[in-house]
C-alpha cells in the first residue's frame, strides 16, 4: 500500500514533535520543510528541505509534483506570509490542509500588559523616556528599535543581529529556548530591565519570561498576531495526530 505523503512546514518545536510521532508510522513519508532563516536549526527526525518555494504558486507546483497528500502548516505564529500561502497552495493544489498553531498567551491577573499590533507600535509606546527594554522579538525585526534609539535594549534572539543596530546603548544575548522563570527573572533584574517587548508567540518555551515580568511587575509590550487564514487549524500535536488519523486511518493504524 501506498504511503501518504505529507509535507509540514516546519521551524518549531511542534512542527518537529508531529513529524517524530509520524515517522513512526509506516503509513506516512514525511518531508519537513524549514524556511532557513536559523542559521543552526536543531536536528530533524525526518528529512528536511531548506529555503523558501516563491510563492503559493510555485507550493502548490511542489505539491503536486511531489504527489503529496496533505499539507501542515506549522511554522511560527507570526510566519503570516507563509501560512497565507500555505493556504492557498493547499485550494491550489486540491490537497488535505491542516494548520497546527499553539494558542495565544492569556493575560493574567498580576500582568502589566500593553497591546500592540505590530513591532514599530511597540516601540513607539515605550515613550519618550529613556527606558531599559528586553527587546524578545528574535533578530528580524531588532532593527525596529533604532527608531527610539535613545532606550538600552537587552536583545536575544538564536543567531547574531547582523548588521547590529545603530544603537549605542545594547546588549546581545544568543540563546534559544526553552527558558524558566528563574533564568529569566535573574536576567530581567541583573539588568534593571523596566520594559519587555515581545511577541504573543504562545506556547511553553519562551513563556517564562512573562511569568517573570509578572512576578517583578515589569510592563510588557504583547504584539498581537495578524489575523490567520480560515484553514482547519488544530492547537497541539496530539490534535494534530487525532485530525490526520481522520483523515487517513490506514495509514495511522500502521506502526514502524
Amino acid at each position: 500500500m501506498a504511503k501518504i505523503r505529507v509535507l509540514i512546514l516546519g521551524g518549531t518545536s511542534e512542527a518537529r514533535a508531529l513529524a517524530q510521532m509520524l515517522s513512526k508510522k509506516a503509513g506516512f513519508d514525511i518531508l519537513l520543510s524549514l524556511a532557513g532563516r536559523t542559521e543552526k536549526p536543531s536536528i530533524q527526525p525526518v528529512p528536511v528541505r531548506t529555503g523558501g518555494f516563491g510563492g503559493a504558486e510555485s507550493l502548490a507546483s511542489f505539491l503536486r509534483d511531489g504527489g503529496f497528500d496533505l499539507l501542515v502548516d506549522a511554522t511560527h505564529p507570526f510566519a503570516a506570509r507563509i501560512s497565507a500561502n500555505a493556504f492557498a497552495a493547499a485550494r491550489l493544489s486540491g490537497i488535505a490542509a491542516l494548520a497546527l498553531r499553539r494558542p495565544e498567551w492569556i493575560e493574567r491577573p498580576g500582568d502589566r500588559w500593553t497591546a500592540s499590533r505590530n513591532i514599530p507600535l511597540a516601540i513607539a509606546a515605550l515613550g519618550p523616556a529613556a527606558r531599559r527594554v528586553f527587546l524578545a522579538i528574535g533578530r528580524q525585526e531588532a532593527h525596529c528599535a533604532e527608531a527610539a534609539a535613545h532606550h538600552f535594549y537587552l536583545v536575544r534572539s538564536v543567531d547574531p543581529v547582523t548588521p547590529p543596530l545603530n544603537i549605542a546603548n545594547v546588549e546581545y544575548i544568543l540563546d534559544r529556548g526553552p527558558f524558566d522563570v528563574d533564568g529569566e527573572a535573574a536576567l530581567l533584574a541583573s539588568h534593571r530591565i523596566d520594559a519587555i517587548v515581545a511577541k504573543n508567540s504562545g506556547g511553553w518555551a519562551t513563556y517564562a519570561k512573562i511569568e517573570a515580568a509578572r512576578h517583578l511587575g515589569i510592563e510588557v509590550f504583547m504584539i498581537a498576531r495578524a489575523p490567520a487564514p480560515a484553514m482547519r487549524a488544530v492547537e497541539t500535536v496530539e490534535e494534530a495526530l487525532g485530525a490526520i488519523g481522520h483523515l487517513f486511518p490506514p495509514a495511522m493504524e500502521r506502526g514502524v
